[in-house]
Parts: C-alpha cells; sequence; structure tokens
C-alpha cells in the first residue's frame, strides 16, 4: 500500500469522488450531504490522500483545517475491488498520524445516520471516535452524525 498526497486530477481520483458523492445522495437528501465537490478539495487548508495497491486506486480520504489545532476528516471512501482490505484503517491511521505532528488537539467528522454508513461508524469508533455536537458550521441533521477525538487517543 502506498499513500501520497494529491493526485486530485487523475481520472480514476475524479471517477471515485464522484461515485463517492453519487452514493452519499442516494443515502441522504441533498441538504444533508456534505461531500466536497473537486475544487473544494484543492483548498489550501485541505490535504487529500490516495491509497494505492500496485498503482491501482484503492481509496482516499481528506484533512481539512477548521481552526487552530482542530481538524475534520472528508471524502474518506474505499474503491469497490478494495473493500475489507483494510484500506480505510490505514487510510483513517495515516490521517491521524498527520493531524498529530500538525499538532492537532482535535479530529472531528460528519457521517451518516443510514444503514450503508454502519461500517463506516464503527470503524471509526474503533478509532476511539465517540458521538459529539455538530461542530464547525454543521447543524443537528437527522441524517448526519457528528463525532469527535482528542489528541490524547491519537
Amino acid at each position: 500500500m502506498k499513500i501520497q498526497v494529491g493526485e486530485l486530477d487523475k481520472p480514476d481520483v475524479k471517477a471515485l469522488l464522484t461515485e463517492h458523492h453519487n452514493d452519499m445522495l442516494q443515502h441522504s437528501p441533498i441538504e444533508s450531504v456534505h461531500a466536497l465537490d473537486l475544487s473544494a478539495l484543492k483548498a489550501p487548508n485541505i490535504t487529500f490522500w490516495t491509497l494505492r495497491i500496485n498503482n491501482e486506486l484503492a481509496g482516499c480520504g481528506a484533512l481539512k483545517k477548521i481552526e487552530s489545532g482542530h481538524g475534520e476528516i472528508k471524502s474518506m471512501r474505499t474503491s469497490q475491488s478494495h473493500l475489507r482490505k483494510g484500506v480505510a484503517k490505514q487510510l483513517l491511521q495515516h490521517i491521524l498520524e498527520q493531524a498529530k505532528q500538525l499538532n492537532y488537539t482535535r479530529v472531528s467528522l460528519e457521517t451518516g445516520t443510514m444503514a450503508a454508513f454502519l461500517p463506516a461508524q464503527k470503524m471509526y469508533e474503533q478509532f476511539g471516535f465517540e458521538i459529539c455536537e455538530p461542530f464547525a458550521n454543521y447543524k443537528k441533521d437527522p441524517y448526519s452524525l457528528f463525532m469527535t477525538k482528542s489528541q490524547c487517543s491519537f
């Protein structure tokens, strides 16, 4: 497995992000979908990573700086052909290590509440994330579950 920064302009990455966004729209109304588009992922406060296995895109994830010491995990997605191979766990571990190097004291995320999101919720819980109130500009939403993790458990 090889994790690298960027690659947002590669066709396979664009396709995976499109798949991610379309999948979110199948499980949540549009106003409750918080997936970032390609241009938003290029913002200077966001670092985007891909994970490849034998040069094949296996997954992606990003870390957005919300404010000093607080980051948000965005765009976590595993390719269909690489599900249940540990890709998401590898990416999440990498993102948390990067957050630690950036001296973040807190990392948060928003995920869905529908059954399709249960595997992601369980993985985040395994990494020590706990349910929290909405953070940053989020508002309470029956389709959103907010989770956070403090530095002491990175």
